[in-house]
């Protein structure tokens, strides 16, 4: 979580929005499948002609009975789902939260360069309402933010993002989506994986992987590192109220990060039916905030570390009930120094639980799941207020229930769920139906309705930060949803266009507390309306295209004229990307186009961004598979187009890095 911009982002995001589901569903290979490392862009069972693959979003007609009870489309077998496989990212993307923002309805928020915060704006909600989670295990900090710069890309073998209202299946704080960090995994054969990349602002990274056969079962062995010195070129305006006066060139300065960490997987068959899954994963990370153009930071520091670790058995009980049982704690730590946001003592979240889910089909016509968890979550911080009792604490127990009815021979499937949640001393109710349709000629309808809360968070209700007053009456955020979604697919294309709605209630927003502070209060309404599309194209062989356009027409509805009807800071009404791939597997060519509208900066539209769009261009060569080589280089900002996020941030202009992977495998590849 961002501490250090945390009164910037509250203060401009005045309310917090969320959006709601759209119906489409990608496919996804089942958990405990066993898969293949690959950081080289072609996979190694792929023919010597075949092109760099397009991350693909496949449509399925309904999630297989066979897929675990925690696989996504198992947990929301209508909702919008997209699986991104990062392996089929190769060098186009150096970062998590790149990977992320080119899945429709997702905007990106970033402070600019390697290691700085960033995190997601998915379907208008801001970047505290979407939970992001690590194999299951939440990342989100007590502000209510998960920071993606502190999740490096090579721990990662895919993520799975669902847009839309996720209350009912993941709990508080899903108003706008879920976004799970999905681990890389073992395999049954020897295989070490590798890479190093180089680039401009002496940008440096590197992870390195071992999997294999260990005691009877399977082990995965990860470790990865970083530094930049973040010092890139951008346009200062040392007028601001001047129109029309020249820019002229400064560099980022206290700008640098660096970070390293660790991923430890072990996977084992423990009789009858019943397998388990360890993970450990530790974390260290700095940086320096430089703060704004117009106010910069000389010496602001972050430092901060996390371990995490979960324990996952699944299996099959008399009946043909499957079982998930999980066990998590993750500790986080973030300590500040120089600046205005310096403590005298780190911060640092702790939070753990268990949860049992179970699922049995019945009757060959419709499948029963349910869920219990129980678990705790806590927070020590210097600046406390007494209603907090100390160091803030609270339970978290909750039970979900979800049907699904295949009807008329299952062209028909209707999902409705409910979870019943306790959240310290709020207690939330978040129902759901969603249904499938089969149509003919290959297309497929979607559509889901239901309602989300989130509970406010620790530094909203109990923690002071410099200006930032906590407020202990605060009461948790909801939404009412709804959306639809007409689905078309073929052995060579995809495409799927819907809309959606959203109505918030008691948004919490901060406004002015004299003398000289701000503290949150519910009084922001709101309502989000929005259009969603994606495709996919495979002409040929050697060619391959993808796109995802998104529009949100954001609606202040609090009555005050001066916000009225306004348009939601921080929420452009266009976002469009799409990518081209092509070529051989010794040279394949690729390019990306990320665009975006202008769109308020505050919420009586008196300051506004400008749109923008980067093209990113990058070129990779395969060679050989015991051992497989890959070399590319990329080009991101191709035309060095200048540009700001948030309340201005720059971001990078044009930079290039070169990249060099390899895997080998103790086996010949099939």
């Amino acid at each position: 979580m961002r501490r250090s911009h945390l009164a910037g982002r509250w203060l401009c995001l005045a309310l917090s929005t969320s959006g709601s589901a759209l119906a489409q569903q990608a496919a996804q290979p089942p958990q405990d499948a066993p898969a293949q490392e690959t950081p080289a862009v072609l996979a190694p069972d792929a023919p010597e002609g075949e092109p760099f693959r397009v991350p693909t979003v496949e449509v399925v007609g309904k999630a297989s009975a066979a897929e675990p009870p925690d696989s996504a489309s198992r947990r929301d077998p209508s909702g919008a789902l997209t699986v991104i496989q990062v392996d089929e990212f190769g060098g186009a993307a150096r970062d998590t939260a790149a990977m992320l923002s080119t899945a429709p309805g997702v905007t990106l928020q970033d402070v600019g360069g390697y290691g700085q915060s960033k995190s997601l704006v998915v379907r208008g909600a801001s970047s505290n309402a979407t939970l992001v989670l690590l194999d299951g295990v939440p990342l989100n900090g007590p502000g209510g933010i998960a920071d993606l710069s502190r999740v490096p890309a090579a721990m990662a073998e895919r993520f799975e993002v669902l847009r839309g209202g996720a209350g009912a299946r993941y709990g508080t704080g899903g108003l706008g989506g879920a976004v799970n960090i999905i681990t890389r995994r073992p395999g049954k054969d020897a295989r070490v994986t590798g890479e190093l990349s180089y680039g401009s602002w002496d940008t440096a990274q590197g992870w390195l992987s071992a999997s294999g056969p260990l005691a009877g079962g399977e082990a995965l062995v990860l470790v990865h590192g970083g530094t930049s010195s973040g010092r890139f070129p951008y346009l200062f305006d040392p007028s601001p109220t001047l129109p029309g006066d020249a820019l002229v060139e400064q560099r980022r300065a206290n700008n640098d990060a660096r970070g390293a960490g660790g991923l430890l997987r072990l996977r084992g068959e423990l009789g009858r039916g019943f397998s388990a899954d360890l993970l450990g994963e530790l974390s260290f990370d700095e940086r320096g905030l430089a703060g704004t153009a117009q106010n910069p930071s000389g010496d602001a520091r972050q430092s901060g570390g996390r371990g995490s670790a979960s324990l996952r058995v699944t299996g099959a009980l008399p009946g043909g009930v499957r079982t998930n049982a999980r066990a998590y704690f993750r500790r986080d730590r973030v300590a500040l120094s120089g600046g205005l946001w310096s403590q005298s003592e780190p911060q640092v979240q702790q939070l753990g639980g268990v949860e049992l889910e179970g699922r049995v089909l019945l009757g060959g016509w419709h499948a029963l799941s349910a869920l219990v968890s129980v678990g705790g979550e806590s927070v020590t911080a210097a600046d406390t207020n007494e209603a907090s009792g100390g160091d803030p604490s609270w339970l978290r127990a909750s039970v979900m229930a979800m049907d699904e009815l295949l009807l008329w021979d299952g062209q028909l499937t209707v999902a409705p769920s409910l979870r019943v949640e306790r959240a310290g001393p709020y207690t939330l109710l978040s129902p759901k139906v969603g249904i499938t349709v089969e149509l003919p000629a290959d297309f497929e309808l979607r559509a889901n309705a239901g309602r989300a809360h989130r509970a406010p968070s620790f530094l909203e209700l109990y923690v002071r930060q410099g200006t930032l007053l906590p407020n202990p009456d605060l009461r948790p955020e909801s939404a009412l949803y709804a959306d639809a979604a007409v689905v078309h697919r073929s052995e060579e294309s995809f495409a799927s266009v819907g809309g959606f709605a959203s109505l918030y209630e008691d948004l919490i927003s901060y406004e002015a507390y004299p003398p000289g502070a701000a503290r949150p209060y519910n009084f922001a309404n709101a309502r989000v309306l929005g259009l969603e599309a994606e495709g996919e194209w495979r002409p040929h062989p050697l060619l391959s295209g993808a796109f995802s356009y998104t529009l949100t027409v954001s609606s202040d509805l609090q009555r005050d004229e001066r916000f009225y009807l306004r348009e939601l800071p921080y929420r452009p009404r266009h976002k469009l990307a799409a990518r081209v791939m092509g070529g051989p597997r010794w040279l394949t060519g690729r390019m990306e186009v990320v665009a975006q509208s202008a769109h308020a900066l505050t919420r009586d539209g008196s300051m506004s961004l400008p749109g923008r769009a980067f093209v990113h261009a990058g070129l990779a060569s395969t060679f050989g598979s015991r051992p497989e080589l890959t070399v590319s280089c990329e080009v991101k900002n191709l035309f060095d187009a200048r540009a700001e996020d948030f309340v201005g941030y720059p971001l990078p202009g044009r930079a290039v890095y070169l990249s060099v992977s390899g895997a080998f495998s103790g086996t010949e590849t099939p």
